[in-house]
């Protein structure tokens, strides 16, 4: 019996002492072919898929820029035109953020809300010229303006009352305007608007801004830094939506209480 023979019956196939001349299985070079296809279009697929993954991880870490616009030096320190820079100080304070970096022509600081990434920032060119820093700070970190939040005292809102804004043009506020003139006229971007109230009588705007508060206002302005602060964590960690809710349903107790 021939020792290369098949049993079939059992299925076994001794090949002991055979010599074969070309293997048992071959493949056509079309086939080939279409398995180098499969082979680089997978290896293709995961490459973009990390690629994507890799882009994406990279935004994600990308810090939210916080700004309080107003004036440098103790002259204008507890002014109400300075809220802004008031409400970043608060929440320095609260998260533990050290403000003691000039950079970018600002007072500046690094940390986290949450397990979000934030840079305070306090420009230190005067209100009017405000953009130029903030401008310097968003080019740098490559922040996108929808994670920029710019914090200002507005005339038009009643005292110590909070808006959260998705987006809006200067309102006549000088600092918003060099800020929105170094965003290439780019209005799309978060702000906190604080209201300092409208000035009594005939006072002239400009004078009233360049005042500081009496102790009740101040009382009452304490309250208002604490209702920003958790406002700007809800905004971090849940969402703008959420927050404006929050301020909003604020100011509605407030005034019906």
């Amino acid at each position: 019996m021939n020792i290369c023979s098949f049993w079939v019956s059992s299925m076994k196939i001794p090949f002991h002492g055979c010599r074969f001349s070309r293997p048992f299985f071959s493949l056509s070079s079309s086939s080939r072919n279409r398995i180098m296809t499969i082979q680089s279009s997978s290896s293709s697929t995961s490459s973009a898929s990390i690629s994507t993954e890799s882009k994406e991880k990279k935004k994600e870490n990308l810090p939210w820029l916080i700004v309080g616009l107003g004036n440098p030096g103790k002259k204008y320190a507890a002014t109400r035109h300075n809220v802004g820079f008031e409400m970043v100080d608060a929440i320095a304070e609260a998260e533990g953020i050290s403000m003691n970096t000039v950079s970018f022509k600002a007072l500046f600081g690094k940390g986290l809300i949450g397990d979000v990434p934030v840079i305070l920032a306090k420009p230190q060119t005067f209100m009017n010229s405000s953009g130029e820093s903030v401008g310097a700070i968003v080019s740098y970190y490559k922040i996108p303006l929808k994670q920029v939040l710019v914090i200002f005292d507005d005339l038009d809102l009643p005292f110590a009352k909070l808006r959260l804004l998705p987006k809006g043009g200067h309102g006549g506020h000088n600092g918003m305007k060099s800020v929105i003139n170094h965003f290439k006229g780019n209005t799309g971007f978060p702000r906190l608007r604080i209201g300092i109230g409208r000035p009594p009588g005939k006072m002239d705007p400009v004078a009233f801004v360049l005042r500081t508060f009496t102790k009740q206002e101040r009382e009452e302005l304490s309250f208002t830094l604490q209702d920003g602060i958790e406002a700007l964590r809800i905004l971090l960690l849940e969402g703008f939506d959420k927050s404006a809710t929050f301020v909003n349903s604020a100011k509605k107790i407030e005034q019906t209480g």
